[in-house]
């Protein structure tokens, strides 16, 4: 189900992780629970694998993750405080080692000026404290090139945090 690109990172990941005894939680929303399909895609995932959040409403970020509405009413879903709220919210509502968290306009519709199509914000967390944040600006690409794009980040943030 996932491409071989998505396999080979899912796949080191999963390795990593059970080598050192990491588990991990995602926090997604333009990405709808891909993260979490292509880590489960992998043999023995269990093991690594909490959870995953799907939150792709405000209120479910809210609700689900803790995300404070004065974060979203000040900065949108889309930014980077929102993106680090999300991961925050995925450690303190699991009991994962890591968690990494997306939220982006995948398009086609849904950008702005501000905020165009393509732009993906990024945060990953690890309990130890570790934090990362990334933003991408992939442009107008077409709405499951984004997506793509933003697993492939998405799991290249959880491999730098396992590997610290």
């Amino acid at each position: 189900m996932i491409d071989a690109e998505l396999q080979a990172a899912a796949r080191r990941i999963i390795e990593t992780c059970t080598a050192r005894g990491l588990t991990i939680a995602t926090a997604e929303s333009c990405t709808g629970g891909l993260v979490a399909g292509a880590l489960t895609e992998i043999a023995g995932s269990s093991a690594v694998v909490l959870c995953g959040f799907v939150t792709y409403s405000n209120e479910a970020k809210e609700r689900m993750l803790g995300v404070p509405g004065g974060t979203l009413a000040a900065h949108g879903a889309v930014s980077r405080p929102t993106a680090e709220a999300m991961a925050e919210g995925a450690i303190a509502h699991s009991p994962a080692d890591l968690a990494v968290a997306i939220t982006g306009v995948a398009g086609p519709g849904g950008g702005s000026a501000e905020k165009p199509v393509g732009l993906v914000h990024f945060a990953a967390a690890r309990r130890n404290g570790a934090r990362l944040a990334r933003e991408r600006r992939y442009g107008d690409i077409g709405r499951a090139a984004v997506r793509h794009a933003s697993v492939l980040e998405a799991l290249a943030m959880l491999e730098d945090l396992a590997k610290n």
